[in-house]
Protein backbone atom coordinates (compact mmCIF):
# COMPACT_ATOMS: atom_id res chain seq x y z
CA UNK A 1 0.00 0.00 0.00
CA UNK A 2 3.06 2.58 0.65
CA UNK A 3 4.45 1.76 -2.96
CA UNK A 4 0.97 2.49 -4.64
CA UNK A 5 1.12 5.86 -2.18
CA UNK A 6 4.19 6.27 -3.65
CA UNK A 7 3.35 5.81 -7.25
CA UNK A 8 0.12 7.62 -6.67
CA UNK A 9 1.94 10.69 -5.45
CA UNK A 10 4.27 10.78 -8.18
CA UNK A 11 2.04 10.50 -10.83
CA UNK A 12 0.08 13.34 -9.34
CA UNK A 13 3.89 15.57 -9.29
CA UNK A 14 4.14 14.86 -12.86
CA UNK A 15 0.67 15.66 -13.77
CA UNK A 16 1.03 19.16 -11.90
CA UNK A 17 4.33 19.45 -13.33
CA UNK A 18 2.78 19.55 -16.92
CA UNK A 19 0.39 21.55 -16.13
CA UNK A 20 2.79 24.11 -14.78
CA UNK A 21 4.48 23.84 -17.93
CA UNK A 22 1.16 24.53 -19.92
CA UNK A 23 0.64 27.37 -17.65
CA UNK A 24 3.99 29.14 -17.91
CA UNK A 25 4.12 28.20 -21.81
CA UNK A 26 0.82 30.09 -21.72
CA UNK A 27 2.02 33.37 -20.14
CA UNK A 28 5.07 33.47 -22.64
CA UNK A 29 2.58 33.13 -25.29
CA UNK A 30 0.71 35.98 -24.04
CA UNK A 31 3.61 38.06 -23.72
CA UNK A 32 4.99 36.83 -27.22
CA UNK A 33 1.79 37.17 -29.21
CA UNK A 34 1.40 39.04 -32.49
CA UNK A 35 1.03 42.55 -31.72
CA UNK A 36 -1.15 45.35 -33.63
CA UNK A 37 2.26 47.02 -34.74
CA UNK A 38 3.41 43.71 -36.08
CA UNK A 39 0.88 43.68 -38.76
CA UNK A 40 1.47 45.09 -42.77
CA UNK A 41 -1.43 46.50 -44.90
CA UNK A 42 -0.75 46.87 -48.71
CA UNK A 43 -4.03 48.23 -50.07
CA UNK A 44 -6.77 45.28 -49.19
CA UNK A 45 -4.25 42.58 -48.47
CA UNK A 46 -2.28 41.87 -44.93
CA UNK A 47 0.57 40.43 -43.71
CA UNK A 48 2.03 39.28 -40.16
CA UNK A 49 5.16 37.53 -39.07
CA UNK A 50 5.24 34.05 -37.40
CA UNK A 51 5.30 34.98 -33.50
CA UNK A 52 6.85 32.99 -30.75
CA UNK A 53 3.57 32.67 -29.41
CA UNK A 54 3.05 30.06 -31.73
CA UNK A 55 5.62 27.81 -30.16
CA UNK A 56 4.51 28.12 -27.25
CA UNK A 57 1.18 27.84 -27.89
CA UNK A 58 1.99 24.31 -29.19
CA UNK A 59 3.77 23.59 -25.73
CA UNK A 60 1.33 24.58 -23.72
CA UNK A 61 -0.91 22.61 -25.66
CA UNK A 62 0.98 19.27 -25.58
CA UNK A 63 1.88 19.79 -22.06
CA UNK A 64 -1.76 20.03 -20.90
CA UNK A 65 -3.05 17.19 -23.00
CA UNK A 66 -0.12 15.11 -21.32
CA UNK A 67 -1.24 16.41 -17.62
CA UNK A 68 -5.18 15.59 -18.44
CA UNK A 69 -4.45 12.09 -20.14
CA UNK A 70 -2.19 10.85 -17.15
CA UNK A 71 -4.45 12.52 -14.57
CA UNK A 72 -7.62 11.17 -15.94
CA UNK A 73 -6.15 7.29 -16.29
CA UNK A 74 -5.31 7.94 -12.52
CA UNK A 75 -8.94 8.83 -11.58
CA UNK A 76 -10.07 5.72 -14.18
CA UNK A 77 -7.07 3.14 -12.45
CA UNK A 78 -8.55 4.15 -8.70
CA UNK A 79 -12.23 4.03 -10.06
CA UNK A 80 -11.56 0.46 -11.16
CA UNK A 81 -9.82 -0.60 -7.92
CA UNK A 82 -13.09 1.08 -6.12
CA UNK A 83 -15.50 -1.24 -7.96
CA UNK A 84 -13.47 -4.51 -7.29
CA UNK A 85 -14.16 -3.70 -2.92
CA UNK A 86 -17.43 -2.77 -3.84
CA UNK A 87 -19.96 -4.96 -2.13
CA UNK A 88 -23.41 -6.06 -3.92
CA UNK A 89 -25.23 -4.79 -1.37
CA UNK A 90 -24.08 -1.42 -1.67
CA UNK A 91 -26.48 -0.05 -4.05
CA UNK A 92 -25.98 4.32 -2.98
CA UNK A 93 -22.78 5.46 -4.46
CA UNK A 94 -20.48 7.54 -1.79
CA UNK A 95 -21.48 11.38 -1.64
CA UNK A 96 -17.38 11.38 -2.18
CA UNK A 97 -17.47 9.59 -5.59
CA UNK A 98 -20.16 11.87 -6.84
CA UNK A 99 -17.89 14.98 -5.89
CA UNK A 100 -15.43 13.59 -7.60
CA UNK A 101 -17.12 12.61 -11.06
CA UNK A 102 -18.58 16.32 -10.50
CA UNK A 103 -14.57 17.62 -10.38
CA UNK A 104 -14.30 15.11 -13.15
CA UNK A 105 -16.78 16.86 -15.40
CA UNK A 106 -15.80 20.23 -14.47
CA UNK A 107 -11.74 18.97 -15.76
CA UNK A 108 -13.20 17.93 -19.10
CA UNK A 109 -15.64 20.93 -19.75
CA UNK A 110 -12.66 23.61 -18.88
CA UNK A 111 -10.46 21.15 -21.05
CA UNK A 112 -12.31 21.28 -23.46
CA UNK A 113 -12.57 25.51 -23.65
CA UNK A 114 -8.64 25.36 -23.24
CA UNK A 115 -8.20 23.19 -25.68
CA UNK A 116 -10.57 25.74 -28.52
CA UNK A 117 -8.72 28.62 -27.23
CA UNK A 118 -5.29 27.56 -27.54
CA UNK A 119 -5.62 26.15 -30.76
CA UNK A 120 -7.30 29.07 -32.16
CA UNK A 121 -4.94 31.39 -30.65
CA UNK A 122 -1.98 29.47 -31.67
CA UNK A 123 -3.27 29.11 -35.26
CA UNK A 124 -3.72 32.85 -35.41
CA UNK A 125 0.27 33.15 -34.18
CA UNK A 126 1.71 31.64 -37.53
CA UNK A 127 2.77 33.59 -40.19
CA UNK A 128 0.08 35.01 -42.17
CA UNK A 129 1.09 35.91 -46.00
CA UNK A 130 0.03 38.28 -48.27
CA UNK A 131 -3.84 37.31 -49.57
CA UNK A 132 -3.35 34.12 -47.76
CA UNK A 133 -4.04 35.32 -44.12
CA UNK A 134 -6.04 33.28 -41.45
CA UNK A 135 -9.11 32.65 -42.71
CA UNK A 136 -10.78 33.79 -45.76
CA UNK A 137 -7.43 35.92 -46.92
CA UNK A 138 -7.80 38.02 -43.89
CA UNK A 139 -5.33 38.62 -40.62
CA UNK A 140 -6.23 38.06 -37.67
CA UNK A 141 -5.05 38.83 -34.29
CA UNK A 142 -4.74 37.31 -31.03
CA UNK A 143 -6.92 39.39 -28.47
CA UNK A 144 -4.69 39.93 -25.45
CA UNK A 145 -5.56 37.88 -22.44
CA UNK A 146 -6.33 34.64 -24.93
CA UNK A 147 -3.91 33.05 -23.18
CA UNK A 148 -4.35 34.32 -19.46
CA UNK A 149 -7.89 32.98 -19.84
CA UNK A 150 -6.37 29.27 -21.24
CA UNK A 151 -3.96 29.06 -18.10
CA UNK A 152 -6.75 29.81 -15.71
CA UNK A 153 -8.86 27.62 -17.29
CA UNK A 154 -5.21 24.52 -17.17
CA UNK A 155 -5.51 25.55 -13.66
CA UNK A 156 -9.11 25.04 -13.04
CA UNK A 157 -8.83 21.59 -15.19
CA UNK A 158 -5.88 20.68 -13.74
CA UNK A 159 -6.93 21.67 -9.93
CA UNK A 160 -10.23 19.38 -10.34
CA UNK A 161 -8.47 16.46 -11.93
CA UNK A 162 -6.27 16.19 -8.62
CA UNK A 163 -9.06 16.71 -6.32
CA UNK A 164 -11.08 14.04 -7.97
CA UNK A 165 -8.15 11.63 -8.50
CA UNK A 166 -7.37 12.83 -4.70
CA UNK A 167 -11.03 11.67 -3.32
CA UNK A 168 -10.83 8.30 -5.40
CA UNK A 169 -7.37 7.59 -3.97
CA UNK A 170 -8.84 8.12 -0.49
CA UNK A 171 -11.94 6.16 -0.74
CA UNK A 172 -9.76 2.87 -2.40
CA UNK A 173 -7.15 3.32 0.50
CA UNK A 174 -9.80 3.39 2.68
CA UNK A 175 -11.09 -0.17 1.37
CA UNK A 176 -8.18 -1.63 1.18
CA UNK A 177 -7.71 -0.85 5.23
CA UNK A 178 -11.47 -2.14 5.90
CA UNK A 179 -10.27 -5.37 4.32
CA UNK A 180 -6.97 -5.90 5.79
CA UNK A 181 -8.95 -5.54 8.96
CA UNK A 182 -11.72 -7.84 8.55
CA UNK A 183 -9.63 -10.66 7.39
CA UNK A 184 -7.37 -10.30 10.75
CA UNK A 185 -7.40 -13.13 13.06
CA UNK A 186 -9.08 -12.19 15.84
Amino acid sequence: MEKRRFVYALSLSIVVSFALVAIVSCIAAELHRTKTKDLRLDGKLCYLPESQAFRYGVAALACFVIAQVIGNVLFCTNCSLNSRGKKNNDQQPPRRSILAIILLVISWASFTVVILLLSAATSMSRQQQYGAGWLSGECYLVKSGVYIAAAILILVSTGSIVCSAVAVLRKSLQIDESRKTSTLPK
